[in-house]
């Protein structure tokens, strides 16, 4: 892993180097800290994304107790299965779908951090689309479109769930830690032909797979997308993490809702495709990081500041702080 994020770490210096600012990208997204490359809140974040596009989501603070968190769900109008996550936290960090009160209860003892509640979306189909627009206009394009498969198994009516993952090496992965996590799923014996998601949330650490969509980008999908990011004030540059009920409805401007927006720390999804060609997926990285470049570029002549460096030291320092506290 860190022998093939090399190449990301040059691109960054080249851009840092052009740009006389080695944190520059924080400028492209003023409201969010950082710029979204850590340390956001994705509460804040949601807050600007037109409502009609969002699911039910509670905040719920650091310290609140049991009683509090109850009001705070009925407020929310909330019903279970929900998912739990940070409100800080990056790629599926103590994200769990929580599918009942005893369960809520436990996750709220066990986490001490702000974190949110937020409605199960259960529609068929996953998308991490990414989507900017320079400052002063209102057209963007969207760049990528990954489609998730989330992990899961067919049954053959013989083997337990333990023996079907074993035989599929993505899911193979994950066997330890379903130990911990869910053991007693391992021994069923799921009947012939039927298909069983074993993990729901759509991230990488957890099996699912990343697949290319950008064949579906047109000009109906830059419209939809420049429609809700016009709405989303100085925010430039970043990614929808979404559910829809088809590519079609999205096209149309309905039936989707986004669970997540994240910033300049958010990538291009689609080159994770394992189909995907290794020069393709730098050359796109490349491509992603011209454009926070010339975005970072405007706002300079625009007197949006970037982090410094000891703002920026200072800025990681906490949060490297807030993850290990996560950890205990």
């Amino acid at each position: 892993m860190y022998v093939s994020n090399i190449p990301l770490v040059l691109i960054w210096l080249w851009f840092a180097l052009r740009s006389r600012r080695l944190f520059f990208f924080t400028a492209v997204n003023p409201v969010i800290e950082t710029g979204g490359a850590w340390g956001e809140s994705k509460y804040h974040i949601l807050q600007r994304i037109p409502a009609k596009h969002l699911p039910k989501t509670a905040f719920i603070p650091k310290g609140a107790d049991f009683e509090e968190i109850k009001v705070k769900f009925q407020q929310a109008d909330l019903s279970y299965p929900v998912i739990a996550k940070p409100n800080i936290g990056e790629r599926g960090l103590l994200v769990k779908k929580i599918k009942d009160e005893h369960e809520l209860a436990e996750y709220a003892a066990k986490n001490n951090m702000d974190f949110l509640i937020q409605e199960f979306v259960s529609l068929p189909l996953e998308l991490a689309v990414m989507h900017h627009r320079f400052p002063g206009e209102t057209k963007g394009k969207v760049t990528s479109i990954c489609i998730k498969e989330t992990l899961k198994i067919t049954g053959d009516g013989r083997s337990t769930i333990r023996q079907l993952m074993e035989a599929k090496p993505r899911a193979k992965l994950q066997i330890q830690r379903f130990e911990v996590e869910n053991t007693a799923i391992l021994n069923e014996i799921p009947a012939p032909g039927k298909t069983l998601e074993l993990e729901p949330i759509g991230n990488h650490c957890r099996g699912t797979m990343f697949l290319n969509g950008n064949p579906h980008i047109d000009e109906a999908i830059h419209r939809i997308f420049n429609e809700v990011a016009a709405q989303m004030e100085n925010i430039h540059y970043g990614r929808f993490d979404m559910k829809c009920t088809s590519i079609e409805d999205l096209r149309n401007g309905k039936g989707f809702l986004v669970m997540e927006y994240n910033g300049i720390g958010a990538e291009p999804a689609h080159i994770y495709d394992p189909e995907y060609p290794l020069l393709k997926k730098y050359a796109d990285v490349y491509r992603h990081w011209k454009i926070i470049y010339e975005i970072a570029k405007i706002q300079r002549k625009r007197s949006i500041p970037s982090m410094s460096i000891s703002e920026a030291m200072e800025s990681l320092k906490k949060y490297a702080a807030y993850k290990k506290s996560l950890e205990v």
